[in-house]
């Protein structure tokens, strides 16, 4: 008897941690692949979702004293988090006024904003070169190792980004002189068309890689 009776407060504990074992069963599946926070389309960054959770969440509640919360940000940042992104729609696209350098062909691809309201880019642009009957001529750029911000345009400001080739009489690459040059904005699907003057480009062969750079404010002129 005196065995029984030490036996039974662990018997009455057994349902309090069968308890806490199906709670945790439980927690684990809403966290797998399935049980995984889903968000629409274009709202998976973590900038995003932040204001997502409940208010009364004291988790998500902004620490004032930390560095980056909404009251130390920059007001540039805010404006361009607030503005949507441009689409091709609303903008215009050009070549700038080429910049030679030592042995390279070096054009800012500027984009415009055409509408009476801000947006943003951000990142790099598409381009490609095609030929009369649009056809492209040669691979697609090549994107420098630059990190992207956020590029605020007020209606009529502009951005920029570096298109830049060796020059093909140096570099002894393949050519063909585009008709055209197509430039797809960040994040967009339709390109804007841009005719080129500039000349035979590379196309195949040594040194025949096109680099681009990501947008950043102005005309690059």
């Amino acid at each position: 008897m005196g065995h029984a009776r030490a036996f039974r407060p662990l018997h009455r504990a057994t349902p309090l941690v069968s308890a806490v074992a199906l709670l945790s069963l439980v927690a684990a599946c809403g966290s797998g692949a399935d049980g995984a926070v889903r968000t629409p389309d274009g709202t998976g960054s973590p900038a995003a979702t932040a204001g997502t959770a409940s208010a009364g969440s004291p988790a998500t509640q902004p620490d004032p004293t930390a560095p980056g919360t909404a009251d130390t940000a920059s007001p540039v940042t805010q404006s361009a988090a607030a503005a949507p992104r441009c689409h091709t729609s609303e903008l215009r696209a050009k070549i700038g006024r080429p910049s030679p350098g030592a042995g390279q062909r070096n054009f800012p691809i500027v984009l415009t904003n055409a509408t009476d309201r801000t947006c943003t880019v951000r990142g790099y642009p598409g381009a490609a070169f095609v030929d009369a009957s649009g056809k492209q001529l040669g691979p697609d750029p090549k994107r420098s190792p630059d990190t992207p911000t956020t590029v605020s345009l007020a209606p009529g400001r502009s951005a920029w980004a570096g298109l830049s080739f060796a020059s093909p009489e140096i570099s002894g690459a393949r050519t063909a002189v585009p008709e055209a040059l197509l430039v797809t904005p960040p994040d967009e699907r339709d390109p804007l068309q841009v005719a080129w003057t500039a000349g035979e480009v590379p196309v195949a062969g040594n040194e025949s890689s096109v680099r681009l750079t990501v947008l950043q404010p102005g005309t690059g002129g």
